[in-house]
């Protein structure tokens, strides 16, 4: 960042004195009228007059000039600026959202009923099939216990049969559409973690789960 305005106020300060002088045209002008006294006809004196008029005009380009040149130096440095302050909003969100992956969802309350397929996270409330409630709460009841479920054991505890029966994609299955009618992916994903070759379990304290 330093670098670049250092540079940005180098090629100011280059482009500011590599412009002529605004006055080097009228002083050329004055030399005339000062060394030529004899331009006395009214066609000579015209010309100088246009001459002086041309030299007035020359240093307004210039100075017009000059303005632009600082306007758009310091256009080009607001938007350094601005792209840098961006960027670095962007690396903090992403440190953040990191952090919050590594640590996974901070859940105060997670409620869960049964009767009205209804589930209740941190104040919020996620209306959901009765098949997504009952694989929340087989995982709720395994977090309680400290267990984790694999996809067989998931299904054959809401089946009804033994786990060597059960397919360990049905699990998976009933895992992806839980996840689906939580809705939120980043939620969801953090709230159900899955840990290869191991299974599945709810993210957050036992001691905040309430089953009703």
């Amino acid at each position: 960042m330093i670098a670049i305005v250092a540079i940005l106020l180098i090629a100011a300060g280059v482009l500011f004195f590599s412009l002529p002088d605004a006055d080097a045209f009228n002083i050329r002008v004055e030399r005339i009228f000062v060394e030529n006294d004899d331009l006395t006809s009214g066609a000579e004196i015209k010309l100088l007059e246009i001459l002086a008029q041309s030299g007035t005009a020359f240093a307004d380009v210039l100075t017009s000039y000059r303005v632009v040149i600082f306007v758009l130096l310091v256009f080009s440095t607001a938007l350094l600026i601005a792209a840098l302050v961006f960027l670095l909003t962007i690396i903090t969100l992403n440190r953040r959202m990191s952090e919050i992956e590594r640590a996974g969802i901070r859940v105060a309350s997670l409620t869960i009923n049964r009767a009205e397929n209804t589930v209740i996270l941190n104040g919020m409330a996620f209306r959901l099939t009765p098949a997504a409630i009952e694989t929340l709460s087989v995982l709720a009841e395994a977090r309680m216990d400290d267990d984790m479920l694999s996809g067989a054991e998931i299904e054959a505890m809401i089946s009804g049969r033994r786990s060597e029966d059960c397919d360990e994609a049905a699990g998976a299955t009933r895992i992806k559409r839980l996840r689906d009618a939580l809705g939120n992916q980043m939620v969801s994903e953090l709230l159900i973690k899955n840990v290869a070759r191991r299974g599945y379990m709810l993210a957050i304290d036992k001691d905040v789960i309430r089953m009703s």
